[in-house]
């Protein structure tokens, strides 16, 4: 099943003369294939309430885990899939709302209140009205939204094709421990080549570009029910402890804490889509 892709969907939600509306928000689902990419005028906002959702743009993946959200400016082409089940919130919002809001696509840490306010929004009728209650929800929902702190659970992507082999390389062996020339010889480039080639493209260090993708990686895996132990072992660590230092450097808390965190949100209404 695809999440909010269908052509006719999309011109229709353009259309809808409403600020916010919801796109048929829930979605419970095994698995949440890969979207052709696609854009809207209106921007989007994906909450995930449980699972793991990835959005990709020209030149980044971002990763959603339970309880964030990502925000997908208007005209921006993108894919979005899920890992394992999903369930997620997807509003759109039209463009004099949206220029408040993030110019770029960004990962947002959504506040027990402006949780509830989007599974509220979710009950709007589709022709809300504006001078009402409705309305003054959503002017609510703007203004929380704009507040909400940005997370960095972003991965560059290169354009270089040689550093987007590379991307493909480390993805597939996250475990490997190479060090950073016998990568950069993988990929016909020096290690100063390679160096010199991220910093300007990604704006990280080969080290930190690598650790970042493995903190998606371990969210991908943690929220689909692998232990700590097993997902410090599939990406390389010496031990839990190990990965435990690296996640906290990177995020700022422990991966137990952080998961635990969101998953302590009330669970969404039981009623399907």
């Amino acid at each position: 099943m695809y999440l909010d892709v269908r052509s006719d969907w999309l011109s229709y939600v353009d259309e809808v003369p409403r600020a916010l509306i919801a796109a048929n928000a829930v979605a419970s689902l095994e698995s949440l294939e890969q979207s052709p990419r696609h854009h809207h005028q209106k921007a989007q906002l994906l909450f995930t309430v449980r699972g793991v959702i990835n959005c990709e743009v020209e030149d980044a993946v971002w990763i959603v885990p339970p309880q964030c959200a990502v925000w997908i400016p208007g005209g921006v082409p993108h894919t979005v899939f899920g890992s394992g089940e999903v369930e997620c919130i997807s509003l759109f919002v039209a463009p004099p709302e949206a220029s408040s809001l993030p110019g770029t696509c960004c990962t947002l840490a959504i506040s027990g209140l402006l949780r509830h306010l989007l599974m509220r929004a979710n009950d709007l009728p589709e022709l809300y009205d504006v001078d009402g209650p409705d309305g003054r929800l959503v002017s609510v929902i703007f203004d929380e939204l704009a507040m909400a702190p940005v997370e960095d659970l972003r991965l560059p992507i290169p354009n270089d094709p040689r550093l987007k082999k590379l991307t493909d390389l480390l993805v597939s062996a996250p475990a490997d421990h190479a060090t950073v020339a016998e990568w950069a010889s993988r990929v016909a480039l020096s290690e100063r080549s390679l160096s010199r080639m991220l910093s300007e493209e990604v704006g990280m260090s080969f080290g930190r570009w690598r650790r970042q993708l493995h903190i998606i990686l371990a969210l991908r895996h943690l929220s689909a029910g692998k232990t700590v132990q097993a997902v410090a072992l599939d990406l390389g660590y010496e031990s839990a402890s190990s990965f435990v230092t690296m996640f906290r450097k990177t995020v700022g808390k422990p991966p137990s804490r952080y998961l635990l965190e969101r998953l302590r949100a009330a669970p969404f209404h039981d009623g399907g889509p």
